[in-house]
């Protein structure tokens, strides 16, 4: 048995016919050189059902109290693999339009709670020998960084590498285990070679003290704060959530319906601006969806006064803390929205995230979980009340995600892009997650069907706004 945290119990407590809460990716192949594509495609249904003894969360049910509260993970026994693992086609010559049609779909439906929590779907049909292959789980068993995490047991950075296991199996897990012990012993050997610990070795030590002895005072340092930071939101940079967010017409209820869209920009032009504009690539990525909804509003002729804000996911997980369920904080950055000056919207932007970095530095994971779940209050308050159409915590959320630096395949079929695929809520019903893919970073955008029109857009508008980007750093 596995209980639950109290952060993957809010994401089954937060779900609705409205607010499917699960993740998901769509992974697009090309196929090998001169493999048959029907042969290819069976072959790799037959591996992803052939797993003797599944991993977490795949093999896993949740099992409820007697009052009907959510305890904990348990096996499920009677596991009925071919529910889980499905082969679909677009009709010929299928284009990506087609594709993010049928993904925005499949990623509206509710998982059922009487079985495992995830599905993956085969997707044959798309033209130029592309296949793709379409996976969401529920955000109460991963979180971003974890669900990477599984699927480095999917790929390879071999192209001629041929795997009979599945990704879902027990024998995934044990591969990936023993490739992190190899990475690590080879990270101690280097340490080794120097005398005097690293700053790296003191943290670890730092973190299982404060793990060990409690929360520290820098925990309520960084509320007082954060909470200065509310009542007297001109006197700091830091951007909050306590305040709601200027209407949209992405700021409202939303259905359940939802549409999909996605893209690769490249990695170079992303770090080149950082570089310039003496930000980080992340800063960039803000800096890009703050732009993009900037145009993305006026086409619409509803961009407010007051700038836009995006709820940033932290990482926090450690290999001490296993791959299943969240290990995640939060911080709220300000987009600048309000600004016509790409460089000046930067600069706003970089200064808020890194006024919420230095209230987490120095914290241990406990104390950034606890200072999420605190901090991030009024977001559940108002879901809660029903009331986050009217009073917005955030304008939206924007996730990065670290994902592999070199080419990756499956069995030979090379990986051109991973678009993940996130959950949206009322109030803020449009969502920017990406992956750092080799040389690029694959962004996928979803949105309730019904409040966030022509959405589409947002890809020129994503490409328009870091061009912007270029331009004011001195790189067009």
């Amino acid at each position: 048995m596995h209980r639950l945290s109290p952060i993957d119990q809010g994401f089954l407590i937060a779900e609705s016919r409205e607010t499917p809460m699960h993740v998901g990716g769509l992974y697009l192949f090309t196929l090998p050189e001169g493999a048959d594509e029907q042969e290819f495609l069976w072959d790799m249904h037959r591996i992803f059902c052939g797993a003797e003894e599944w991993r977490r969360p795949f093999g896993h049910k949740l099992k409820t109290t007697a009052m009907g509260a959510v305890a904990h993970w348990v096996t499920d026994e009677q596991l009925d693999v071919d529910y889980h693992v499905r082969h679909s086609a677009l009709a010929k010559p299928g284009r990506y339009r087609e594709l993010f049609q049928l993904v925005g779909r499949l990623h509206q439906t509710l998982l059922d709670r009487h079985r495992p929590l995830w599905e993956t779907h085969i997707i044959e049909g798309l033209q130029s020998r592309q296949f793709a292959l379409y996976s969401k789980v529920h955000h109460a068993a991963v979180d971003g960084v974890a669900a990477m995490r599984l699927a480095k047991a999917f790929y390879s950075t071999d192209p001629e590498e041929r795997r009979e296991y599945s990704p879902f199996s027990m024998e995934a897990e044990r591969r990936y285990r023993e490739l992190r012990a190899k990475e690590k012993a080879t990270a101690d050997a280097q340490v080794r070679a120097s005398e005097p610990p690293t700053n790296q070795e003191v943290s670890v030590v730092s973190e299982a003290l404060r793990e060990t002895f409690g929360l520290s005072r820098h925990l309520m340092g960084s509320l007082r704060e954060y909470a200065r930071a509310w009542r007297h939101p001109g006197e700091r940079k830091l951007a909050t959530s306590w305040h709601a967010s200027p209407q949209t017409s992405f700021a409202t209820k939303i259905t359940g319906a939802r549409r999909f869209v996605a893209q690769s920009y490249a990695l170079d032009r992303v770090k080149a601006v950082g570089e310039a504009m003496g930000g980080t690539i992340n800063d960039v990525v803000l800096a890009m969806c703050g732009g993009a909804l900037r145009r993305y509003l006026t086409d619409l002729g509803e961009l407010p006064d007051a700038p836009l804000s995006a709820m940033t996911p932290v990482s926090i997980r450690t290999e001490m803390r296993g791959e299943l369920g969240n290990s995640v904080g939060a911080l709220v950055a300000n987009l600048a929205t309000n600004l016509s000056d790409p460089a000046e919207r930067f600069r706003v932007t970089k200064d808020s995230m890194n006024e919420g970095k230095d209230l987490l530095r120095g914290m241990g994971p406990k104390e950034v979980e606890l200072f999420t779940q605190l901090t991030q209050a009024p977001a559940i308050l108002v879901g809660a009340l029903g009331l986050a159409d009217r009073f917005p915590p955030f304008s939206t959320v924007i996730s990065n995600v670290p994902g592999p630096r070199q080419t990756v395949y499956y069995n030979g079929a090379r990986i051109d892009g991973m678009y993940p695929m996130s959950a949206i809520w009322h109030g803020f019903a449009l969502n920017f997650t990406l992956i750092s893919n080799a040389g690029n970073l694959d962004f996928g955008i979803v949105a309730c069907r019904e409040s966030a029109p022509h959405m589409q857009r947002l890809i020129d508008d994503l490409e328009d706004a870091l061009a912007d980007l270029e331009e004011a750093a001195g790189l067009r």
